[in-house]
């Protein structure tokens, strides 16, 4: 699963770079050098490592300008979805091809006094990481292109008054928050306690979407509410079933 753990570090890196700086083009060339670099640092330097590590690369370069493009409206929402679904349906399938993950992150691995990484293979933990990392923005990536694609937002008016997002706050935060702890807590085997943190949330959201007097706002905020909670549950859970597979 080396090639799919480096495909995911690197679409992570993207979009955590465009989250705290969006300069044009900058986000998916760190994201596509940073997979490059982790994959070489994991020890995949056999030609077949190395054909799989540029194809990451184009993935991840081609993932950031499609997000870009669909965001803006030039391209449909589905486009950067079916870029993403893809490589790592790929990345998935010829998981057998893979070269073994070791290199310098076995032997940090092998040495690390951290008890919870003793034991653990560079493979594994590789992927744990990829999976843990869109967790935090690419989760809200596909939650968005997901929204913008079943026409439940209209990505032109992001940020604007009338944009969902803007009426139910802290959307942003608290998708990754819930991500990682369901997962967290799923890789746990606590999946009653991961099923309470989704109970949660919407009891949290339960309050605001109610006390609005418009039936019609109401309607849409609900529905952006419902797609985007289910879409990032999803997330999260098709991370699960990765590190399962």
């Amino acid at each position: 699963m080396s090639w799919l753990a480096v495909l995911l570090i690197g679409l992570a890196l993207a979009d955590l770079t465009h989250s705290v700086r969006p300069v044009r083009i900058l986000p998916e060339c760190i994201g596509a050098v940073g997979a490059v670099l982790v994959g070489l640092c994991a020890g995949l330097t056999e030609w077949r490592d190395l054909v799989a590590l540029v194809l990451i690369a184009l993935a991840v370069l081609a993932w950031g300008q499609t997000v870009t493009s669909g965001f803006a409206g030039r391209i449909p929402a589905w486009v950067p979805l079916a870029v993403l679904a893809i490589p790592v349906g790929l990345a998935v399938g010829f998981a057998g091809q893979a070269g073994a993950a070791d290199g310098l992150v076995g032997d940090w691995l092998g040495g690390t006094p951290i008890p919870v990484l003793q034991g653990v293979d560079a493979d594994r933990a590789l992927v744990v990481a990829g999976a843990f990392a869109v967790q935090l923005s690419t989760g809200n990536v596909v939650v968005r292109l997901v929204l913008a694609a079943t026409d439940t937002v209209n990505p032109a008016r992001h940020g604007q008054v009338d944009d969902p997002e803007m009426q139910l706050k802290g959307g942003r935060l608290l998708g990754p928050m819930e991500r990682v702890f369901i997962l967290g807590l799923a890789l746990a085997g606590q999946v009653t306690a991961a099923s309470i943190v989704v109970a949660a949330k919407g009891l949290l959201r339960f309050p605001e979407l109610s006390s609005r007097r418009d039936q019609e706002r109401i309607h849409l905020l609900t529905e952006y509410f419902l797609v985007g909670s289910f879409v990032s549950w999803l997330v999260a859970l098709s991370s699960l079933v990765l590190l399962h597979s």
